[in-house]
């Protein structure tokens, strides 16, 4: 499999980076008591401080809320999924545990500020392309709703638009069944490609530590905007 950020998107947003994990071999199954537990406290502490520190003050959430803006999108109207998720965390409507894939990606998501998605390699078709969604582009979310990516990053196979920043797609959900996974990481813009490498390999540590299998981490970024995965 390649995958291959848009030459034009790098033009235009020269900074932009995403990491990638792919992991073989893995058990989805209900997550341990100490990821329950460590992403229940984490909600916690987050309610807390999000008392007396606004929204917009988080670094993640700007500079995301920026990307948005700059690609023809409105963040008031399409949220970045990790300002989704913090704002329910302000709401006091905690995250509940899914599985243990999805609940390492939220946890993922609030503790460093970024969006993050997980896909099922094995229903992702061909090639992967990272673009900016035009009006035809769209899919079923996992929000239970189809969801229109004009103006929006997306990652599209050879089939069809499967993810993005906002909200992912019913098609490449990660369930109990999977057994290999991408993981993209939608990396601050500000984040140097080296720092990127080491927060995507750490996540990627932590992960094999709870669902086994092996990993292999990559980032893409302009100076290396194509990499290969070879299963």
């Amino acid at each position: 499999m390649i995958i291959e950020m848009d030459q034009k998107l790098l033009t235009d947003m020269p900074d932009l980076k995403m990491g990638i994990n792919y992991y073989t071999k893995i058990t989805v199954e209900e997550s341990p008591q100490m990821l329950k537990g460590r992403l229940q406290l984490f909600q916690e502490q987050l309610f807390f401080e999000m008392e007396d520190k606004p929204l917009a003050d988080y670094v993640g959430i700007k500079e995301w809320r920026s990307v948005w803006k700059s690609l023809g999108a409105d963040p008031n109207r399409y949220r970045p999924s990790v300002e989704a998720l913090m704002r329910r965390v302000k709401k006091q409507n905690y995250i509940q545990p899914f599985h243990s894939a999805v609940d390492l990606n939220n946890f993922f998501s609030l503790q460093y500020e970024i969006p993050v998605g997980i896909y099922d390699f094995e229903k992702t078709i061909g090639n992967i392309r990272v673009s900016v969604g035009s009006e035809e582009d769209g899919y079923e979310g996992l929000n239970g709703r189809f969801n229109s990516l004009s103006g929006i990053l997306l990652l599209q196979d050879d089939y069809s638009p499967f993810g993005s920043p906002f909200v992912d797609s019913i098609r490449t959900a990660v369930t109990q069944e999977t057994t290999s996974a991408l993981q993209i990481f939608f990396i601050r813009p500000s984040m140097d490609a080296e720092e990127a490498l080491e927060l995507t390999t750490a996540c990627a540590n932590m992960f094999t530590s709870i669902s086994g299998g092996d990993s292999q981490s990559f980032v893409l970024h302009a100076d290396e905007h194509v990499i290969t995965i070879e299963p």
